[in-house]
């Protein structure tokens, strides 16, 4: 008599850990450019370069990119930038045995900060968050059946629950051409540049998946001319691409992370010669899972009417999807100008980020609380500081609904903007209106008591001989034709038939005539 098992496919975080790390380093301006006067913005990207698996530790090594936009003390070109790296080599400590598993690491630049040290040299002060996680594959052995005797008796209940059945990473890499209209300068510079990411949708198909979004560009150079004019651009490239992902049908259920690994942004010159056009290439990270439901019957009971049959429990721990979600909404407040701060002619670009302060489970759902940071850039009617940054914090608070949802549920939420604009009031307030979005993920913890082993005995003569050939039995609570027959060695179908019932609901109180049928086995 043996138990035939069936594996399901579990993804479960084996060890999470996070760092935060300071890097500061001095720099001097490059001998072909002028003395600083006044930092306008700052601007820093992390690029992971490497990572490294060992038992207890993760080794990842990066590097900080940044950018600082000044003005000099050139009369002709008031606006440059500043553009260097600060590597980096930290050690991330994690439990013990997660070497060699699938590795996750998430960065955030909760800080940035460029000040003067002199007009020929500036510090940049940086911190840096480094989220890790590691999960691993697992097979939950899960019986389903029982075969051997044909006297074997088993029953089944449903336990529903969510496998992987794809988690892979991929990248995806999209190239284009921009081409600045007529009424904007030749490019000399490009001293500052953002892209950002918009709109991501993700389809599963069977073996690929279709992905398709925006790229809002924005771009500030100078032009080419005498005037040395200070230019910027501000357009938008959408990518729609399919990508093979062997293992994923369209019915499964996707949870595709996606995030800008790299970018460049170069000029070039167009077929008159001039440098017109704007060579733009993007590499996003794409951290791709799919997932299956599976209702699984799994045996929670076994015995036979001529042998003892001892069956032997564990917990089984599955996870079960409780809902995907995106929960959207729109805020609306005001950003202050700083004091000191010249007014503004006019605004050239605003951007944000999402920056989470907490999340909280609360009944029925989960409350996340954070800050969308807001940096907008602007010309003054100054004409020593024409160029000018003002940040802002804007507060919100949004309610993931999430039925179900307990502390001990596994969630992953991730925020994105999808869309921003700013508007100047007066000379004191802008107005900030953002669309934000919180892409949520939520799976419960079931922990089920599973079949691993059966012992199988003879049964006790002396307990069988004891029993009456007929017994009459009044159906208790609790009671059920399967437990009945199990306690006197028959089987549901002959006290069905023994009694002329038609199905097998019983109720307490009914009367039931039980045959003793064991004498054959002896």
């Amino acid at each position: 008599m043996d138990l035939i098992k069936k594996n399901i496919h579990m993804n479960k975080s084996k060890c999470k850990s996070s760092l935060q790390l300071t890097l500061d380093n001095d720099f001097n301006v490059p001998d072909v450019k002028p003395d600083i006067v006044q930092l306008v913005k700052d601007q820093g990207d992390i690029r992971i370069t490497d990572v490294k698996v060992m038992n207890g530790k993760l080794v990842v090594k990066g590097v900080l990119l940044f950018n600082v936009i000044y003005i000099s003390d050139d009369d002709s070109r008031p606006v440059y930038n500043l553009c260097s790296e600060i590597p980096f080599d930290e050690v991330v400590n994690m439990e013990e045995g997660c070497a060699d598993d699938n590795v996750t690491v998430r960065w955030e630049l909760e800080d940035l900060t460029a000040g003067i040290i002199n007009s020929r040299k500036i510090s940049v002060k940086a911190i840096v968050r480094l989220n890790v996680s590691v999960d691993e594959i697992c097979d939950q052995e899960t019986a389903v059946a029982v075969e051997g005797s044909e006297d074997v008796r088993y029953l089944n209940k449903v336990i529903q629950t969510t496998g992987i059945a794809v988690n892979k990473k991929d990248t995806y890499r999209i190239k284009d051409e921009i081409h600045l209209p007529a009424n904007k300068a030749n490019i000399y510079d490009i001293i500052y540049s953002e892209v950002e990411l918009r709109n991501v949708d993700c389809r599963l198909m069977d073996d690929k998946f279709n992905i398709k979004g925006e790229l809002p560009v924005f771009i500030m150079y100078v032009g080419e001319g005498e005037e040395n004019q200070l230019e910027f651009y501000e357009t938008e490239i959408p990518f729609n691409g399919t990508i093979d992902c062997s293992g994923c049908e369209e019915s499964m259920i996707d949870n595709i992370n996606c995030s800008i690994l790299s970018k460049n942004i170069e000029a070039k010159p167009d077929m008159d010669g001039e440098e017109r056009i704007i060579d733009f290439e993007a590499v996003l990270d794409l951290d791709i899972k799919a997932y299956t439901e599976e209702e699984v019957d799994a045996v929670s009971d076994v015995y036979s009417p001529k042998k003892e049959v001892t069956p032997t429990f564990e917990d089984a721990v599955y996870e079960n999807l409780l809902v995907k979600n995106s929960s959207k909404t729109r805020i609306i407040d005001r950003v202050h100008m700083e004091e000191g701060k010249p007014s503004i002619l006019q605004i050239c670009h605003a951007s944000g980020m999402i920056k989470i302060d907490d999340m909280e489970v609360i009944h029925d759902g989960i409350e996340v609380s954070g800050v969308i940071e807001v940096s907008i850039l602007y010309i003054s009617p100054d004409d020593n500081s024409p160029l000018n940054a003002i940040k802002g914090m804007v507060p919100f608070t949004q309610t993931i609904e999430v039925k179900g949802i307990t502390e001990n549920s596994n969630y992953e939420v991730i925020p994105s903007i999808e869309q921003l604009s700013v508007m100047m009031l007066d000379s004191d307030e802008i107005e900030v209106k953002a669309g934000i979005s919180l892409d949520a993920i939520v799976f419960e913890i079931i922990v089920e008591p599973i079949m691993t082993e059966l012992l199988v005995t003879d049964i006790d003569f002396d307990k069988l001989q004891a029993m009456p050939s007929i017994t009459g039995y009044i159906v208790k609570s609790g009671d059920t034709l399967w437990s009945i027959a199990k306690k006197f060695y028959t089987t549901v179908e002959n006290l069905q038939e023994m009694n002329e019932l038609e199905s097998d609901i019983i109720h307490p109180g009914d009367k039931l005539l039980i045959m003793k049928e064991m004498d054959e086995v002896f």
